[in-house]
């Protein structure tokens, strides 16, 4: 990328998302350690990790319309210092507390610690909303692709530093030293956010949008690009079936390795999200995100089903390792629909969506496929007519009935990939994008400043009049423009005019060049 200031303030602030997002990470997975290790409790690690998933479906609507109505820096700010302050409360409550009470399951001080840390945690979810609206701020539409990727590559940095030293820092420091680097790296990403300047605007409020849970503009956001909703639809499908690999992805590695072993496996497979995020930032997704996005999808099916065909390790953490690369292009193609199809000043509140439905639907097929599998699937497959049948497929081992489930998983994904090549809405969608005019929030917001001083500086009665002789004849031409961009792109529609794209403020180049001229003198 150029090295414009627009690209310093967005690689700045990747890097601030990065440590944000590791710390957070590495002090939520560090408490589900340091309660399973002290208490053996599966029920109470249980509770804590579908908690932090609701939480975010639920917060993830409230933190888009936040991110809608603010500046992007201060929204940052602000999900610097909540989780900051959260992890200081729980800091307070470590030494206040002895650590026999916060780890008494009965007792109210375990769950006021664990609920503590769990919302500076997902207070997290804010900046990342955020960061997605910040690459359309900042990087030119032909380049949003790379920048989406370089965001899944910060993400999979995070997985895997997290799930290399959380453990580490439980093992060797303990709980309370954990919190004192969490609290110290969450202070560090506050102060270097403080020196980072993000070319933005101040936005325009939204007068439909008077409430915190702005689900009406959420919707009509995405009404207004067909195709769109189905789009998340089949997101959130996509999570729904990786909810199945999140529930049986780690008793499966466990029949394979011994626990130690397992944890170096999955660090090893983490690579993945970083090869396939650079990947994605290197060459993009092609002209159709959407093609690319249901190619991906088909692929991980496809890998799903076949990576636990036999009981050999090689081929798990090889499946493993090529599925986590697929995940960054699937999110990187999902993220530069939107930030195409959706008017900027929303952008905020569809992410939102978007992340509250995918957040909801991996635990649930989590909490309902775990039951399936213990009580149905695996007893059938561990009978001798279950061998019979499946054996000259799966072959034998002791945990043939997690792959018999991964098999079918994978293959529900790969037709629902490829029946929704035939759908409408893939159609629609596909026009929409190619046809949708290029948004460029930084420009708007110079015109509109521009045009502000110009006012201020000539403001006598002639000249005043002159401008409005001016608006009204750039109200004229844009209207003729509009007519005629129907008539030949329908489908570029459902963006909405550009002047009210950009909040209702009229661009100067709107207007003739003769009336501008003269309003100018």
């Amino acid at each position: 990328m150029e090295r414009t200031a627009a690209q310093r303030a967005f690689a700045n602030v990747l890097v601030n998302t990065l440590i944000a997002n590791v710390t957070t990470s590495f002090l939520w997975f560090a408490l589900t350690f340091w309660v399973y290790i002290e208490t053996q409790s599966v029920l109470a690690t249980g509770i804590i990790g579908g908690a932090y998933m609701l939480f975010i479906a639920f917060f993830a609507m409230i933190f888009g319309t936040i991110v809608d109505r603010h500046r992007k820096h201060t929204v940052m700010l602000l999900s610097s210092v909540i989780s900051a302050a959260a992890f200081l409360v729980a800091g307070v409550l470590y030494v206040w507390q002895p650590e026999s009470a916060l780890l008494d399951l009965g007792g109210p001080w375990f769950w006021i610690f664990s609920l503590v840390i769990l919302f500076g945690g997902v207070i997290e979810q804010l900046r990342n909303i955020a960061l997605s609206t910040t690459v359309t701020l900042l990087i030119p539409e032909e380049r949003r692709a790379n920048a989406n990727g370089l965001v899944g590559t910060v993400q999979g940095l995070a997985f895997l530093v997290t799930s290399v030293f959380s453990g580490l820092s439980i093992g060797f420091l303990g709980m309370g030293w954990t919190l004192g680097i969490a609290i110290v790296a969450m202070v560090l990403t506050f102060v270097h956010l403080l020196f980072i300047r993000i070319p933005e605007g101040t936005p325009t409020p939204d007068p439909d949008a008077p409430s915190a849970l702005d689900f009406r503009g959420s919707v009509a956001a995405i009404k207004l690009a067909p195709g769109l909703f189905a789009l998340i639809v089949f997101s959130t499908f996509n999570n729904l079936i990786g909810g199945v690999y999140m529930a049986l992805m780690d008793p499966y590695g466990l029949t394979l390795f011994d626990a130690q072993m397992w944890g170096f496996a999955l660090a090893f497979s983490s690579t993945g999200f970083i090869i396939g995020g650079a990947l994605v930032a290197k060459f993009g997704l092609g002209a159709k995100p959407m093609r690319t996005l249901l190619f991906v999808v088909i692929a991980m099916g496809l890998l799903g089903s076949i990576f636990m065909l036999r009981e050999w390790w090689p081929l798990y953490v090889l499946g493993m390792w090529v599925y986590m690369a697929l995940v960054p292009p699937a999110e990187a193609a999902e993220q530069t629909v939107i930030q195409k199809v959706v008017r900027y000043d929303r952008q905020g509140r569809v992410f939102g969506v978007a992340a509250a439905m995918e957040a909801a639907a991996a635990p649930i097929t989590a909490f309902l496929i775990a039951p399936i599998a213990e009580f149905l699937i695996i007893p059938y497959m561990d009978s001798s007519a279950g061998q019979r049948q499946w054996e000259w497929l799966l072959g034998e081992g002791d945990a043939r009935g997690i792959a018999l489930i991964c098999l079918f998983a994978g293959l529900i994904m790969v037709v629902v990939g490829v029946l929704a090549f035939f759908t409408k809405s893939y159609r629609k969608l596909t026009d929409l994008y190619a046809n949708a005019p290029e948004q460029d929030p930084q420009a708007d917001a110079g015109k509109a400043a521009h045009a502000g001083e110009a006012a201020d500086v000539g403001a006598d009665a002639d000249e005043a009049v002159d401008v409005g002789e001016a608006a009204d004849a750039g109200a004229t031409a844009h209207a003729e423009e509009v007519a005629d961009a129907s008539r030949t792109a329908p489908a570029a529609e459902a963006l909405v005019d550009p002047v009210s794209a950009r909040g209702g403020r009229a661009s100067a180049e709107e207007a003739p060049s003769a009336e501008r001229d003269r309003a100018g003198d």
